[in-house]
């Protein structure tokens, strides 16, 4: 038998994180863990206390998630495993009995606020926004005795499970068509095997603060015909200006093109973290051109190594000898 898997997820339960775990085939009849934060659910990982965390790394409106991008950046490395896409639908709720008008504050992720922030100038624009853990945090710290405010931005099934909320609107996100990107990480190991769709994501420290150092980093796919889906700067910390870089970039680190491009990087980025190759969520293959595929490389090694092996010099050869200036 197999040894019991652990998950853990940024919580509490509810969340748009833990419907994200639930795609993965195992986790329903796993032991799942909230956390209260990115880097609660990565320690936990990196600790051996879980096999593996799902968190939010992007959002097809906001861009990617800042607390996500940076924990995976720093510690101990870790891997992405997979993917996973989730539609994202917002609903207002309120302590039950609370009108609309005696709404003054609203608590909910930054992400959310984000995308609700066009119905709620239409509506409640007098309403403070309140900084949350989650959305489901929201939700639930309305039912407390001292909760500091009024309304919370959450999913419909965590106002659905929570006894004593009452939903004043429904679909509230400014952008019906919103998705949330969610990746599952564990500790490294055996990479998954190429699936014909992959994505492959790195973190590139800017290796010198001088012009052309940027594009130095992104010749190293481009010339080798590979695709970024997704490139973020993000501050080290280290001092004002030093920034790296968040790259997934399309195909599988088995792939001959990708290969060569993250040698690429690690020659003129030596600290080049690798954090994963693994299947895209929605099975879109990349678009290789024929001078990049794996055949194209392979015959160019074979040339180049035809050129270094030592000339043939004898009659069965049928060569003859070059001819001299």
């Amino acid at each position: 038998m197999p040894p019991p898997v652990t998950y853990t997820f940024l919580g509490p339960e509810g969340t748009f994180t833990e419907a994200a775990l639930l795609q993965v085939p195992d986790a329903a009849g796993a032991t799942r863990i909230p956390a209260s934060n990115v880097n609660a659910a990565l320690d936990l990982v990196r600790r051996g206390t879980a096999d593996a965390a799902m968190v939010p790394i992007e959002n097809s409106v906001e861009g990617g998630v800042t607390a996500t991008l940076d924990a995976i950046a720093g510690g101990a490395e870790l891997r992405i495993l997979r993917e996973v896409l989730v539609p994202i639908s917002f609903v207002l709720a309120v302590r039950s009995g609370t009108p609309m008008a005696g709404i003054r504050s609203v608590a909910t992720h930054g992400h959310a606020w984000a995308q609700c922030r066009g119905w709620l100038e239409r509506n409640i624009p007098e309403a403070e926004y309140v900084p949350a853990s989650s959305t489901a945090a929201a939700a639930v710290g309305l039912l407390g005795a001292d909760c500091p405010y009024h309304a919370a931005i959450c999913s419909p099934l965590v106002a659905q499970a929570q006894p004593g909320l009452e939903v004043l609107a429904t679909d509230i996100g400014d952008n019906p068509a919103a998705v949330t990107r969610f990746i599952l990480v564990g500790r490294p190991g055996a990479l998954p095997p190429p699936s014909g769709a992959d994505k492959t994501t790195v973190v590139v420290p800017l290796p010198a603060d001088r012009p052309g150092a940027l594009m130095e980093i992104l010749d190293q796919f481009a010339t080798r015909g590979v695709n970024l889906s997704r490139i973020e700067s993000r501050p080290t910390g280290q001092y004002l200006g030093h920034y790296f870089f968040s790259i997934d970039a399309d195909g599988h680190a088995a792939d001959a093109r990708m290969a060569d491009a993250l040698a690429g990087l690690h020659r003129i980025s030596p600290a080049t973290r690798f954090l994963g190759s693994y299947p895209r969520a929605d099975g879109q293959a990349a678009v290789v051109e024929p001078h990049t595929s794996d055949d194209a490389f392979g015959a160019a090694q074979a040339w180049v190594q035809r050129i270094l092996q030592p000339a043939s010099t004898g009659p069965e050869s049928g060569s003859t000898a070059s001819p001299t200036a």
